[in-house]
């Protein structure tokens, strides 16, 4: 072993010792996703947290990818404040993204580094609830529990 290998983990023995049998939630944003390079290190050190005794947990986006679907069928995004205009038309196309290709995508790149995964979608068994932000953007908003 290297002695910049020893002196990472020397580095990362206090985190891993904090957060052993911890939950540790990730979160992976669409842009980030762009890079594959990057993508592959994001599921390897993903399983590596496992391994070493966290639960990661990884709550990804997919803005680009949404922006690129909707694109695709014609339909030209819209943001307001910052925040995605969601009618539901988008709301269908961004399921889609989300759950039937990034989801997928992501749950069959960590089953093959590894990992045991399974993706799930917030709608699934009210695993996330949320409530309309102050500005009147349909079906954005803001998550108010977690289960």
């Amino acid at each position: 072993m290297s002695s910049e290998v020893g002196e990472v983990l020397a580095q990362a023995l206090p985190y891993i010792q904090r957060f052993h049998g911890e939950y540790v939630v990730i979160k992976y944003g669409g842009h980030a996703m762009l890079d594959e390079q990057a993508r592959l290190w994001t599921v390897r050190d993903t399983v590596l947290l496992r391994y070493v005794g966290m639960k990661p947990v990884v709550v990804h986006g997919g803005g680009p990818e949404i922006t690129r679907a909707m694109k695709k069928f014609g339909k030209e995004p819209k943001f307001v404040a910052g925040l995605r205009y969601t009618d539901e038309e988008t709301l269908d196309i961004a399921k889609m993204v989300l759950v039937g290709k990034i989801n997928t995508e992501l749950v069959s790149l960590f089953n093959v580094s590894g990992a045991k995964a399974a993706g799930l979608s917030g709608k699934d068994g009210r695993l996330i609830m949320a409530r309309r932000k102050g500005v009147k953007v349909v079906e954005s908003g803001e998550e108010r529990e977690v289960d």
